[in-house]
């Protein structure tokens, strides 16, 4: 960013009711312990015309959040504490760091061309800095408000993966906003906090499955937008008797194809083919449980679906990519949520670093997706009305991409990481781009 913002004031945040005693230890998951020791970033951005309906000093809306910020932790109150161990939130009412920063530019410049250095600074503190969390001051969450020239806004949250998702981070955003625009914690339905650790209970184990891969390579980071449109054309196009892939499916489908063949073309005379190719994708569990959880359940619901090697030489199609997609998240099944809470989990974990493992091997190229489609980051309004955008900030690994709504909801932004020189192969594949648009 040009110009240096100023910071207006840091404040800590604490419970407006102490946490009561026999809640001041918070059991992660056996899930949560399986969780990126990274933190999940949030950034909501608000125009000026909506927020000077609410108030024309921001003094007072930053009050005012951190007022029901306050209130709301006596619900999350896990999201005040700090991390101990790889298995104990210490819930003593640390608080949450709250920064109010002021920003000489316009929140027009940002909208129309997002750049990750200048997002990156709207956040209270590094999401992907792997240092021990345990020694961290900004503990489990911590807030940045920036106010810009024009008088908009933008919300940056951070919160540790250890406990939360991004599902979780999109319900405690709504739950604070509610907070904030005056419906009182006592009309909120308090999240189920001891109920992932009670199905799935901590293990005596020490693994970080992301370990090692943030900042190995020197990657570069595009951002691509798919319309409604396109990615109807797309599922059209891919559709057959009996298959149609959802948006999801479709546009991941399409990255990991575009990013396959760039690969591929990028590779020096002299360099191992690449013959395989693999894809992760994580899954929400929580409509897979039986029975069902709440879309507001708290920590890391989800898990890693892995699919089998297919072969890269020669044409890859895009609809047997697209079966492979849908074969591989069907996967994670109840089936495999039954061996998560039994004994069995060693051979899920054992199977997840497997497929790491031959990944790394030289010739075959894997790929990883998350998708946060259907989270409703675009519903959190705290009285000045809905974002004007929402987004995150993608994950400097390799060959990795997030997938996220679009404000109609039709569409889909999809940031992605490759390397730089495949960055540059990618950026002139025309099955994509007739699909999808970069950023200039």
């Amino acid at each position: 960013m040009a110009e240096k913002y100023d910071i207006i004031s840091k404040d800590t945040i604490k419970p407006s009711s102490p946490t009561p005693n026999h809640l001041h230890h918070f059991k992660l998951s056996f899930l949560d312990q399986l969780a990126p020791s990274f933190r999940v970033p949030i950034l909501l951005f608000y125009s000026a015309s909506d927020v000077r309906t609410f108030a024309t000093d921001l003094t007072a809306l930053s009050q005012k959040l951190k007022t029901s910020l306050s209130q709301v932790l006596t619900l999350y109150y896990p999201f005040c504490g700090r991390l101990r161990d790889s298995s104990i939130i210490e819930c003593n009412d640390e608080g949450v760091l709250f920064i109010h920063s002021k920003l000489p530019i316009e929140l027009s410049n940002i909208l129309k061309n997002p750049q990750l250095h200048t997002l990156y600074e709207l956040l209270p503190c590094p999401p992907y800095n792997l240092e021990p969390q345990q020694s961290d001051t900004s503990g489990i969450m911590a807030v940045q408000l920036n106010q810009f020239k024009c008088g908009g806004i933008a919300l940056g949250v951070c919160f540790s993966h250890k406990i939360a998702d991004a599902s979780t981070a999109a319900s405690f955003l709504n739950a604070w906003a509610a907070t904030s625009r005056g419906h009182g914690t006592n009309n909120l339905v308090p999240p189920p906090l001891e109920q992932t650790s009670l199905l799935f209970p901590p293990r005596n184990i020490s693994v970080d499955l992301t370990s090692g891969l943030v900042g190995q390579e020197k990657t570069v980071t595009k951002r691509l937008m798919f319309s409604g449109s396109s990615i109807s054309r797309l599922r059209q196009t891919i559709a057959c008797p009996g298959f149609n892939p959802s948006r999801v499916e479709a546009v991941t489908t399409l990255l990991w194809k575009s990013s396959l063949e760039a690969a591929k073309e990028s590779l020096d005379s002299g360099e191992e083919k690449i013959v395989a190719s693999a894809v992760s994708h994580t899954v929400n569990i929580r409509s897979r449980m039986v029975p069902s959880l709440s879309k507001h359940s708290v920590g890391n619901i989800w898990q890693y679906a892995l699919s089998s090697l297919v072969e890269a030489e020669g044409v890859v199609g895009l609809r047997d990519l697209a079966e492979r997609m849908r074969e591989t998240i069907g996967k994670v099944d109840g089936d495999y949520i039954k061996k998560l809470q039994s004994d069995e989990f060693v051979e899920v974990v054992q199977t997840i670093e497997e497929a790491r493992r031959v990944v790394a091997e030289k010739g075959i190229e894997g790929y990883g997706f998350t998708s946060w489609v259907g989270f409703e980051f675009y519903e959190v309004d705290f009285g000045w009305g809905k974002p004007s955008y929402a987004t995150t900030i993608a994950v400097p690994i390799k060959n990795f991409g997030i997938l996220m709504s679009t404000k109609d909801g039709d569409g889909i932004e999809a940031w992605l990481t490759l390397t730089e020189r495949e960055m540059a192969r990618l950026e002139y594949n025309a099955e994509l781009l007739n699909f999808a648009s970069f950023d200039s």
